[in-house]
């Protein structure tokens, strides 16, 4: 179950179609909005804790015996389950609870902790050579405060003035129309930096495999498809320090700089494109992290949970 479309061409929907093709070879998968009308299952798997919650809700009340596995996004880890009792009542129903990466376990209560796994996501190896007129730094992400596009939107206005200004192609919808026109403002202000608007999933990550590095800026995230995406192109990521990019790239990773500081964010590209050791120091480390974002891993890890559940339940019987 998934919040997001296939339209929406977000991280929802992306792990949703993911792991609805690790399952798909051994048992039948239907992937639904939370709004559909409930279809019988043997598991149901559903994506964020509260724009989920009425479907979780509806399958424990009615079917109780049922196993629920419930993925945890960015915004219920940091946000919601603090606020929101629909969120917490979704933790509360699930069989199991699943995390993108390692630092999610620390959000969690005890009692959540000890029904929770880590199932990091993985992505497909795209590389590409670049040409003259590729970004040196590309980001990925629509335009809403959760990703905050305007720390790189202020960097590249500080950026504008160096005698050698990198390019920046900015890739996303306008889920915010004040985010739009500020990325317009500062396309016209900036003539290096690059809004592109919505692109699909193959040409964004041809734009990440063609780019010097990914800038991901985030203010909160559950383990971005966008990171990983880029550490299997072979592209070293300038990340936000936020527990979602942590999780993924490791606490001692050069390449962070503090949320929302702009100046610290430009000083970081800077110094990417002056310092051909530090770019490779970079790479480096994220070809390290590579292994973990392999497909099969992931795979093993998500059938095994669902077999897992399975066989618990016909045990139970």
């Amino acid at each position: 179950m998934s919040p997001a479309s296939a339209g929406a061409n977000n991280g929802n929907w992306h792990t949703a179609a993911r792991w609805g093709r690790f399952l798909a070879s051994v048992a039948a998968v239907r992937i639904q909005a939370p709004a559909d009308d409930p279809v019988e299952a043997d598991v149901l798997v559903a994506l964020h804790a509260r724009r989920s919650a009425e479907a979780v809700r509806r399958c424990r009340e009615s079917r109780p015996a049922v196993p629920i596995v419930l993925v945890l996004t960015g915004t219920d880890l940091y946000r919601d389950l603090d606020h929101d009792p629909r969120a917490r009542h979704s933790v509360e129903c699930a069989s199991r609870v699943v995390v993108l990466q390692a630092e999610g376990l620390e959000r969690l209560d005890a009692a959540t902790r000890a029904k929770a796994l880590v199932i990091v996501q993985s992505a497909s190896a795209v590389h590409a050579v670049r040409s003259p007129g590729d970004a040196d730094f590309v980001a990925v992400g629509h335009l809403r405060a959760e990703k905050d596009p305007e720390t790189l939107m202020r960097a590249a206005r500080l950026l504008a003035a160096d005698a050698r200004v990198p390019t920046i192609a900015h890739i996303g919808a306008a889920l915010d129309e004040r985010l739009g026109d500020a990325a317009r403002a500062t396309g016209a202000a900036c003539p290096a930096y690059r809004w592109l608007g919505p692109r699909s999933h193959a040409a964004a990550r041809r734009a990440i495999a063609r780019a010097r590095a990914l800038v991901h800026p985030s203010v909160l995230e559950g383990g971005a498809n966008v990171v990983i995406e880029a550490v299997r192109s072979g592209v070293p990521v300038l990340a936000s320090r936020i527990d979602g990019n942590v999780g993924l790239l490791g606490a001692g990773y050069d390449g962070y700089f503090p949320v929302g500081d702009s100046a610290g964010l430009a000083a970081l590209m800077r110094r990417f494109v002056a310092d051909a050791a530090f770019a490779a120091h970079l790479a480096a480390q994220c070809a390290a992290r590579e292994p973990l974002f392999r497909p099969a891993c992931e795979r093993r890890a998500v059938q095994a949970l669902v077999f897992g559940l399975l066989h618990a339940g016909s045990a139970a019987r």
